[in-house]
């Protein structure tokens, strides 16, 4: 599991004190104090050459659904919460009610554009990200993966285009990168952190000039995760403007669509066959359907099991009185 299912600068960083630092998928930030166990942990240590540590033990465990359903009463806001609502229904009994902005919604989202190869995708990323800079509006780059985020810095460094990175490693200036991303020709690139919860706003000269343009470089396995980066423009009814690339060799095909599939896809891309934009669209939808539906039915096992162990715990508690 360590040496080929574990990814450094993916699922994990090692920081500045050689630590193993686990990275959250979904939010591209560190999860401090975090370890694997049953000795997984420790087995990537050993890969990476840095000091054992020991191995924490658990004393008690409680998934997030159970935890929420102690609280007498619950409730949340979130801009993505709509994608989620019939299993926020089926766990919590929540209902998700719908709010409009508070300022209409002037974004641009353009035509996705399709690749054959993960080359050919970054080179038009890098292409696009240098025409929206000589025009002066601010880029952020949304990247899924530490690693692709360093990928994409080398290149711009390579381009001579100054950047700011925002990463799981890279998090400690998050506060003054974010708030600088909406200067005039200035170019951020981030994982899915990219400034949760606050707003990038933009500068006067910016407004004249266009609107902050956010690229998103690789489809997430869940489209919630996408709808929050594409979200960092256009808010507060400010000007805003987005576009997705992806190619027939990201994560999201591999892991989730058959290699004959893929492979007629990517003949299709490098033939150009008419229509194989919308049909690698539909595709990866399917692929991300196909995620969702199955991080649902872990969460579901994983509360069917603590369910299970709190009823069984709580009959020995009776038999002993």
């Amino acid at each position: 599991m360590a040496q080929y299912f574990f990814e450094r600068d993916k699922h994990y960083v090692i920081t500045s004190g050689n630590k193993v630092e686990i990275v959250d998928e979904f939010t591209g930030r560190i999860l401090p104090g975090r370890t694997w166990k049953q000795g997984l942990h420790q087995a990537i240590e050993a890969k990476e050459d840095l000091p054992i540590t020991d191995p924490t033990e658990t004393l008690a465990s409680m998934s997030f659904q159970r935890f929420f359903r102690m609280f007498p009463s619950i409730a949340g806001v979130s801009g993505t919460a709509r994608e989620s609502s019939a299993e926020l229904w089926r766990v919590y009994r929540l209902a998700v009610v719908t709010i409009p902005t508070h300022r209409p919604v002037v974004r641009i989202v353009e035509p996705a554009r399709v690749f054959a190869t993960r080359e050919e995708k970054y080179e038009a990323v890098i292409d696009e990200i240098e025409r929206s800079h000589r025009l002066g509006k601010p880029v952020l780059v949304g990247s899924r993966t530490v690693g692709a985020s360093e990928e994409l810095s080398e290149r711009l460094t390579r381009k001579g285009l100054p950047h700011s990175v925002l990463n799981a490693v890279r998090h400690a200036e998050e506060a003054t990168i974010i708030e600088k991303a909406g200067e005039k020709g200035r170019i951020t690139i981030a994982t899915n952190m990219a400034g949760r919860g606050t707003d990038i706003r933009l500068k006067n000269e910016v407004l004249s000039l266009g609107r902050l343009h956010v690229i998103s470089v690789e489809f997430n396995l869940s489209p919630r995760i996408d709808r929050q980066l594409i979200g960092r423009a256009g808010r507060q009814g400010e000007p805003g403007s987005a576009r997705n690339f992806l190619s027939a060799e990201d994560e999201l095909f591999v892991r989730f669509l058959h290699p004959r599939q893929r492979k007629r896809l990517r003949f299709l891309l490098e033939t150009r066959a008419p229509g194989v934009g919308s049909m690698a669209l539909s595709a990866c939808r399917r692929a991300q359907r196909t995620a969702e539906k199955l991080g649902e039915k872990q969460r579901e096992s994983v509360l069917r099991m603590d369910t299970w162990i709190e009823e069984h715990l709580a009959f020995t508690r009776r038999s002993a009185r």
